[in-house]
């Protein structure tokens, strides 16, 4: 990745300008931009190490699950429409290629500490005003926090996880604020106050992330042996004869 911080704001620009459009649109053309966005994140795909694409398509897989389950399945938190945008999925891959180039920018490479503690800062700081001063009292987004905390302190990828979640946290408050989508009130079923967005929504995608790291490796070297696999068979394929 040459220019991190073009990457980044490429990133983040393409996402705010697509939850901006997506606010007054039909089911049609959010279809479209979902199209659109799928090839936004295939071009973005190309030029990346092959690691990194499959940790991209991780974290579009296991969002996808978690957007099923807590939207679609749940009801924690609704879309415009109430569905689920065909764009959502790519726009997962597409925050997290940005929160990881935020991380790879020169500025974050020699203030990495800094990045971390500047997440760290305003998670709890988030955490703290949602359970006593922000109109909407925010105890489920408070549960989320320490785990978030806890990956910025424990992990060796610390920097990835705070650019994530300084991308996240943005979009949250961002898309939130125009209504392409809300978050319930309480969590259903529990009657726990939830915030609007919630406080500890980032640790959910630093989950994603952690996930799609582990599982990366294993995808690779299932792609390499289906591949290897594959190879001798087409060799052992009698070629054809010319025609008469």
């Amino acid at each position: 990745m040459r220019r991190p911080g073009v990457a980044a704001a490429g990133a983040a620009a393409y996402i705010a300008t697509l939850l901006w459009v997506d606010r007054g649109v039909g089911y049609p053309t959010q279809l479209a931009l979902g199209a659109v966005t799928w090839l936004v994140l295939a071009v973005a795909l190309v030029r990346l190490p092959a690691a990194r694409r499959a940790q991209t398509l991780g974290v579009v897989a296991f969002a996808t699950v978690g957007e099923v389950t807590g939207s679609l399945i749940w009801g924690v938190y609704s879309y415009r429409l109430h569905n689920l945008p065909l764009f959502i999925p790519p726009a997962h891959g597409l925050v997290y290629l940005a929160g990881l180039s935020l991380s790879l920018t020169s500025l974050a490479q020699r203030r990495a500490r800094s990045l971390v503690v500047v997440a760290g800062t305003s998670a709890t700081a988030w955490c703290l005003l949602g359970l006593t001063v922000l109109p909407r009292r925010d105890v489920a987004g408070a549960f989320g926090v320490p785990l978030l905390l806890a990956f910025l302190w424990l992990s060796r990828n610390r920097a990835i996880y705070a650019g994530v979640f300084l991308v996240v946290g943005a979009l949250e408050l961002y898309g939130t604020a125009i209504g392409t989508w809300r978050w319930a009130a309480d969590l259903p079923g529990t009657g726990i106050p939830d915030g609007n967005p919630p406080s500890g929504v980032a640790s959910g995608y630093v989950w994603f992330d952690v996930m799609a790291m582990l599982c990366a490796p294993l995808l690779l070297r299932l792609g390499s042996a289906i591949a290897a696999a594959a190879l001798p068979a087409r060799e052992a394929a009698p070629a054809r004869e010319p025609a008469a």
